[in-house]
Parts: structure tokens; sequence; C-alpha cells
């Protein structure tokens, strides 16, 4: 919570009246002020519930001080809100809550009606990809949230990072086509014979600067992740995927395996 991101807020309300607190999510650079706003103004805040904890296999080795730091694990709206339910309808306005679970568990989009625009937070931004870290990340609902976003026809994407998206099926297809790319490589690598999240990241990053390498290896556990469920990928010294596990193609594995 940046206090210099606090008194441009109060700078930019003064004089005005708040009546509704709306959060997409609850990481760090997203809903810590919410309760400050709230406590302020005394105006509601909205969202689809609090953080939901969730976890994958922990090897002693699988502890990500980024991805903690990153959630807002206080965050608990006044008013939790389910997909399609509206938010403040103002009589010249009206929002809705879409939820699209990916980016994190909870996340979700705002629909503007009267401008058929809408707001999606980090589940698609302007500027880059987005980042599906596990565990509070999932790729497989990230992808399905894309293409519910697609399927809905707006005119316009104001997303939080990055300017306005005009184009927006142009953009979404290009950002759900990335994904699909990405799988398709990472399950390449696996056929080629890469068992490890680092040999994979060593391939598929080898031009990305070594420092985004770590946030680069969640993106790929949130694909390995996807085949294991999808069955295509096996993890083959432990009973879940990990960071630091080793991963093979299912048709590599002998029968008589049990994992």
């Amino acid at each position: 919570m940046l206090d210099s991101h606090r008194e441009a807020l109060q700078r930019s309300l003064a004089g005005n009246t708040v009546v509704a607190i709306v959060v997409t999510h609850c990481h760090s650079d997203h809903s810590p002020l919410a309760q400050w706003l709230h406590e302020t103004s005394g105006a509601p805040t909205f969202a689809i519930g609090p953080h939901a904890d969730s976890v994958i296999a922990d090897d002693g080795d699988d502890t990500d001080e980024d991805t903690n730091d990153a959630i807002d694990r206080n965050f608990v709206p006044t008013n939790a809100v389910s997909d399609g339910e509206s938010i403040i309808d103002t009589g010249e306005f009206k929002l809705t809550a879409v939820s699209t679970p990916g980016h994190t568990s909870n996340h979700m989009c705002v629909a503007l009606h009267e401008e058929r625009a809408l707001f999606t937070g980090d589940h698609v931004m302007g500027w880059s990809t987005t980042v599906v870290s596990p565990p509070d990340g999932d790729m497989r609902a990230y992808i399905e949230s894309l293409r519910k976003v697609q399927q809905r026809g707006d005119d316009t994407l104001w997303p939080t990072h990055g300017g306005p998206v005009t184009n927006p099926q142009a953009y979404l297809a290009q950002y759900l086509q990335h994904r699909l790319n990405r799988e398709a490589q990472i399950l390449q690598c696996v056929t080629d014979g890469a068992n490890t999240i680092a040999e994979m990241v060593g391939l598929l990053y080898a031009d990305v600067p070594a420092e985004l390498h770590k946030a680069a290896g969640r993106s790929v556990l949130s694909h390995l992740i996807k085949l294991v469920d999808d069955g295509r990928v096996v993890v083959t010294d432990r009973a879940m995927p990990s960071r630091s596990a080793n991963f093979a193609l299912r048709a590599a594995i002998p029968r008589e395996a049990n994992f």
C-alpha cells in the first residue's frame, strides 16, 4: 500500500461522493486501500469473496515469498457478490459482476452496461500477458474465463494495467492463442526429454532476462498442473505437481508404475 496512492485518491475524490468500492481481486496492488476508503467514505466494498486458500505439493523448497506477499489475505468485502449479480445501479449506470477466476481464485471483471464495456482487472491487461501463478492461480480456470469474456461481445475492455482495448475480439483471440501455444511448447519440451521446470524455462525463456525466470517458472507450473489434470503428463517422483518435481509424458511411463 503506497501513501502516494492514497493521497492521489484523496485528491481525486475531493468534493465527490463515493457510492461503491469495487475490487477485482485481492492482490496487494488492488485491494489494500479498499478498507481505508470504506472507513473514510462509508461506501460498501464489493468483490467475489475474500481470498480462498489453495495448495499444491510442498517439498520444502516450494515456498514462494513473491507469491505470498502479492496476496492481500486481510481483505474481506462488506458485500460478497456472485457471477451476474448487480453491484450497483444508480439509474445513470449499472455495474455487474463477471466472475473470471484464473489469475486468482476470486478474480472478477466488472461490466458497465451503458457503454458495453468491461473493466478487466488483471484478467486481461493492455500491455502484456497475465501472470497465472499457482497455487491461487489456475490455468484451466483462466482459459475458461478467457473464453467466457470472448463470448460477451463487449465493445471496449478497460484493464487495470495498460490502456483500453478497443478491438476486444481480436485481442482476446491473441491472448487465448498465446496460452494454447505455450501449453503446446511445454508439452513438446516434455516430449523432447526436458523433465524439470528449470530445464523448460531455460529452453522457452532463453531470451528473457534471468531475473524473470522465477515468474516464468510459476507460469510453466500452472500449465503443467493443467496437463497433469488432462492426463497428458505425469509427475514421476511424487504425488502432486510442484516447482521441483520431475515430469514425463504419460505414454512414456511403464504401465506397472504406480504413483
